[in-house]
Formats: structure tokens, C-alpha cells, sequence
């Protein structure tokens, strides 16, 4: 199943007879423009069947949509994992407050949180109170200033599905204590200088006016994580005029302005789309450099180059051709391990090989739907079974034989080691030697599932055990391994292609035996990303549909305790329960593989779980002299 080194030479050839005779472009473009280009223009490989023209502001699936879109448009903050830190964006700075306003802060100005589990803890209100502060020299793209009042908007047609028609934005403001319906609003928590509708409750002063709003939460102590890192921010003055319960702001089929904006987005980030220079095979982005808030520590533009052109190709081979050539800078994704050989003899090309912050996991369907019952699905249920085929994975094997040795083994757990402040190692409890571990798999189904066929895999009433598993062409290798792997206990697998829409499809309902997940859980991501994966069983990550009382309540213990060493047990203790579950099985951790030239730029970095392609990498290239 694995792709051979001679066989890749083949497929590269046979790109460049593709490029020689099509000589892909964007908008009149030479795909091969980057090798006269003098200019401070980062050329970006990216792999799609093609590039959007519409950019809904918010997270949007459409390719490379999202990418563009954090690059126009910002959130209030960023989350660095390796600080824990919430780090300024539009967001300038943040603190809880009392409930009178008063900052608690430690003297170091630092977030006192053993003052906000006083103030809260006992407290009969079933909210806290957050302040905001914006930066005071911010404008969008059009000039027009940011204000608060831009949050304001923002956060409140995010908790109105009547107008956003976003089912996603109403998770990411869960936590926030704000309702509106229709535009109407029901329930005010949220607090400006402009929108103190009822009383003024939180000191703002009239300098303040544009750039403080104070936010009532739930009493969730990562209530705050969503609302700072997940929502871009939307220009009130472009969207309020055009957004109706008729004419919703998440539109499958805009017309007239609303279509416009789509195409044409206003943005507070640091890149402009050149609508007139992009089309269906180039994305255009000029970094707007002095009309951008934030600057580099010594007062100069934050971002050095001055345009990101993305470059469409059709498939994974042609890209790295093109890259190979001298076509692109970088690609834009994380490469297939297989491919790094390749590279290794090229002297201005650099291979990153970056640890990974995702855990790809098996997950087993456990509580299908009345009409989604099979025997197989059935036989699934039973936690001997599903602690049998966790036995049998040999993590190793894959990481080596699949990922080039390109990963690490994950615990049970699902938090990764890296993760010092949460990782629990009790919880890691499938390694060890994988001898021993067979041998109590086998243990467990001899008991089961005694009788066998003639080619050794276990029967249940006379039928062979057999499960399939969900999965992408892309994961069809791995498929292959496990199958050998599961032959060690009598147990059979078989490939099924998920297709385009599996989430709609297959697994939202239940509908499937087996399938692959990919999933990160951080300090700022458990209290939404635990619940969904599980304890919410409609239309969540919870495909399998887990719905086990111990688990769901240790993670609304986790949830509401507002003493951080506390909660940080609590993560612990979850990791354990959820280990014993056997229902989301680690298969590996995977490193994150990226490529790129050194002939016009040097400086690319790369943090945990992240390409060479980022915001830090902008920050810090320089161009060849």
C-alpha cells in the first residue's frame, strides 16, 4: 500500500510534462512568474480542486477560505499554547472584574484568579464579569475606525441564528450570558458605553467609550476561550445595513450586496484581498503594513512582505513539483511523510519535521441510533470487546511503517505529554510490551468469542466478527495496517470511503462501526471540546455517541470549578475515564511536515502542530540579499 520513493519520481515526472503543456495561471498569471519576481512576494503552493471567491467572514469549510480569512479579518485574541497566555490582537488586554467592575488583578497586573474564585465561588449570580480593552488605533480596511461597538455587534448576531444562520456561532457564545432573536434582544450581557440599555452597571468612562466592553459569562473559567480565539470580528457599519432575518449573514445563495461583501471582504488584519488580481487559480494578499495596529517590537511593520500570492494546484504530486522547481516558496499544508526523501539532497529547500498537537484516534460506534442497530454495532458496545481491539493496536508499528517514523505514540488519555500542566501519566494505559498486550486481548475475546473460522477470525452466532472503517483514500494505508494487526485477535476489518459529507452522512447520525478522529484538547479548548466529544450526542464530534454519567459529570465538575489547580485535577482524573472507555482509541500523534525555499526568503519558523506557512513565519522572513 505504501507509496515507493521510484514510483513518486514517476508521478513528479509526469507533473512536469503537466505544467510544461498546461501552464497553469491565475487571473493571466505564469505559474512560473515567482522565478523573475524581484518583488517582496511570497509565493504559497496550495492543493485544492479550486479557490473560493466568496469569503464568509466567519470559520467557513470552503478550502482555503479559512486561511484567507484569518489573514483579513482578527479575532480578539490569540491563545499560545506553550504560555497559556491569551495574546493581543484586537483585544489589547483582559481581566475579570467584580461585579461592581473593579479589576482583579494580581500586583504584577497578572489575572488573579485566586481573587476571581472569592468573588465567585459562593456568589448567588450565575455569571462573572469579564473586561475587554480594545486597541485605540485600529481602522478596517476601508478606514473606517474599530471600535467596540464592532464586539458588540459581532457577539450579539452570533447568539441570533435568526439573522447569522450559523449554528457554529451559537457554540462559540454558549458561555456569554447574551441573547438576542429576530434582532431583538432578549438578554443583555454585554456592556459599552453606547449599549447600556437598562442601567450602567460597569464604569466606562467617556475616553472609554470605543474601547472597553465588559462581558457577563458563565462561571466557567474557559467560558472565555471561544469568544477570544474562534470569532472573527465583523465590521458593524458594513453588516448591520445589509443582514435581515430574510437576507442572513451566512447566506448559501447571496445576491446583490451581501454577494458583494462576500467577494469584496473588509477586514481589521493585516492583509487586504486584491479582489481584481484574484480569481479561481490565484488568491492575491497585500499586507496593509502602516495602516495595520500592531508593529514589531522596534516600531517597524509587524509583517515584512509585502504580498502573499496562493497558488492553486490540482494534486499533492504537482505541488511539490512546483515547489521542487522553483515555481513556490512553500507549500501550504502539512506533506505526507513518504515524500520527505525527496528533499533531502536539495540544497535551498529546508524540511521542517514539527512535533503535532492532534491525537488521531479509532473511535468505536457505542450507542448507535434505533435504526443504525447492527450485530456488529452491537457486539461494539461491550467494553471487553472495545479494550480487546485498543490492546491490539501497535502504535509504534504504524508511527514507523506509516508515518516514517514521522509521530509519536498518544496516551489513552488523549492529552499529549507535551502538555506538561495536564498530561496525566496513570492514564497512558496501552503501552508496554505489545506481546503482553495481545496476549490479554486474545484472553478477553477467548472468553467471548471463542469459535473461529477457518481462516482464524472470531464468529458470533455463526458470523464472522467483521468491522468497517470509515475513512478517506488518504487512510487507507493505515486501514491496511490495522488489518493486519486485528488478524492477531481474530478480528476483521474492512475499508469503507467516507465520502464528501461523512459528518452529514454517517456520522452525526451514528451511522458507521468504525471511523478516524483527529483531536486536540488544550487548556483553552476542554471545557467546549470535552462536552463535545463526550457528552453532547447531537450533531457533535461525539460521533460514537458516547453517553457514559460518570464521564459527563467529572466534565461538568471540570467545567464549574472556578479554583484552577482544581480544575487542572479534574482534567487529570477525566483522562483516566476516558482511557477506560476504550471508545476514542489512540492510534498515533502525528508530526506535522512542511516544505520550503531558502533561494528568496529565509526565516521560517514553526511551532507545535503548525507548517511553515503562519502568522510567526510573516513576522520573521527575510528576503535574500
Amino acid at each position: 500500500m505504501k507509496v515507493k520513493f521510484r514510483n513518486m519520481i514517476a508521478l513528479l515526472i509526469g507533473c512536469a510534462m503537466i505544467l510544461a503543456t498546461t501552464g497553469l495561471s491565475g487571473c493571466g498569471t505564469s505559474i512560473a512568474e515567482r522565478r523573475t519576481d524581484t518583488s517582496s512576494t511570497l509565493y504559497v503552493g496550495v492543493v485544492s480542486s479550486a479557490f473560493p471567491t466568496s469569503f464568509m467572514p466567519w470559520l467557513s469549510r470552503d478550502g482555503v477560505a479559512t486561511t484567507v480569512a484569518s489573514f483579513i479579518y482578527n479575532t480578539l485574541f490569540s491563545f499560545d499554547e506553550e504560555t497559556g497566555e491569551y495574546l493581543p490582537l484586537i483585544g489589547k488586554d483582559w481581566c475579570y472584574t467584580d461585579y461592581d467592575g473593579n479589576e482583579l488583578r494580581t500586583a504584577d497586573g497578572k489575572i488573579d484568579y485566586n481573587a476571581v474564585e472569592a468573588c465567585y465561588e459562593n456568589s448567588k449570580e450565575k455569571y462573572m464579569v469579564v473586561k475587554v480593552t480594545l486597541h485605540d488605533n485600529m481602522t478596517w480596511s476601508d478606514g473606517e475606525p474599530v471600535t467596540v461597538n464592532d464586539i458588540y455587534y459581532t457577539f450579539d448576531i452570533a447568539t441570533d441564528n435568526t439573522l447569522s444562520n450559523h449554528a457554529g456561532a451559537m457554540a462559540w457564545t454558549a458561555d456569554l450570558q447574551h441573547k438576542s432573536e429576530g434582532g431583538v434582544l432578549k438578554q443583555q450581557g454585554m456592556f459599552t458605553y453606547d449599549n447600556n440599555d437598562y442601567w450602567d452597571p460597569y464604569p466606562i468612562t467617556e475616553a472609554e467609550k470605543d474601547t472597553v466592553i465588559y462581558l457577563r459569562v458563565n462561571k466557567v473559567l474557559g467560558a472565555v476561550a471561544t469568544l477570544f480565539t474562534s470569532i472573527l470580528i465583523l465590521p458593524e457599519h458594513i453588516w448591520k445595513p445589509l443582514v435581515s432575518v430574510d437576507e442572513k449573514l451566512n447566506n448559501s445563495d447571496p445576491t446583490g450586496e451581501i454577494l458583494y461583501q462576500y467577494e469584496n471582504p473588509i477586514g481589521c488584519g493585516a492583509w487586504e484581498l486584491d479582489t481584481e488580481k484574484s480569481g479561481r487559480q490565484m488568491i492575491v494578499l497585500h499586507n496593509r503594513k502602516g495602516d495595520y495596529h500592531l508593529k514589531a517590537e522596534d516600531g517597524s511593520d509587524l509583517y515584512k512582505v509585502d504580498t502573499v500570492k496562493l497558488m492553486l494546484y490540482m494534486d499533492e504530486n504537482t505541488a511539490i513539483y512546483a515547489l521542487l522547481k522553483g515555481y513556490v516558496d512553500m507549500l501550504d499544508y502539512s506533506m505526507n511523510s513518504n515524500y520527505m526523501r525527496l528533499f533531502e539532497d536539495e540544497e535551498n529547500i529546508i524540511v521542517q519535521n514539527i512535533a503535532g498537537t492532534s491525537t488521531q484516534t479509532l473511535v468505536m460506534n457505542v450507542n448507535p441510533q434505533t435504526q443504525y442497530v447492527t450485530p456488529a454495532r452491537e457486539i461494539l458496545k461491550n467494553i471487553e470487546v472495545r479494550k480487546a481491539i485498543a490492546l491490539a493496536i501497535n502504535q509504534e508499528e504504524i508511527i514507523d511503517k506509516v508515518l516514517n517514523g514521522a509521530g509519536v505514540s498518544a496516551s489513552a488519555g488523549l492529552m499529549l505529554e507535551s502538555q506538561t500542566e495536564l498530561y496525566n501519566p496513570a492514564a497512558n494505559i496501552l503501552a508496554g510490551d505489545y506481546e503482553n498486550r495481545l496476549a490479554q486481548a486474545n484472553e478477553i475475546l477467548d472468553r467471548l468469542y471463542p469459535k473461529k473460522d477457518k481462516e482464524g477470525y472470531r464468529l458470533s452466532e455463526g458470523e464472522r466478527i467483521s468491522f468497517e472503517i470509515l475513512a478517506n483514500p488518504g487512510e487507507l494505508e493505515l486501514v491496511s495496517f490495522l488489518q493486519i494487526q486485528f488478524q492477531k485477535i481474530g478480528i476483521d476489518v474492512q475499508y469503507k470511503a467516507e465520502g464528501s459529507m461523512a459528518e452529514d452522512t454517517y456520522l452525526f447520525d451514528g451511522d458507521f462501526d468504525m471511523t478516524f478522529q483527529a483531536t486536540i484538547f488544550n487548556v483553552s479548548n476542554v471545557d467546549i471540546m470535552y462536552q463535545s466529544h463526550f457528552v453532547t450526542t447531537y450533531r457533535s464530534s461525539n460521533y460514537g455517541r458516547l453517553a457514559n454519567e460518570e464521564l459527563s459529570d467529572k466534565i461538568s465538575e471540570m467545567r464549574l470549578t472556578l479554583n484552577q489547580n482544581r480544575k487542572y485535577d479534574l482534567i487529570k482524573e477525566i483522562q483516566e475515564i476516558i482511557a477506560e472507555l476504550y471508545y476514542k482509541v489512540p492510534v498515533y500523534a502525528s508530526n506535522v511536515i512542511s516544505v520550503a525555499r531558502t533561494d528568496r526568503f529565509i526565516g521560517y519558523v514553526a511551532g507545535p502542530g503548525e507548517t511553515v506557512f503562519n502568522l510567526d513565519t510573516l513576522e520573521n522572513l527575510e528576503e535574500v540579499v
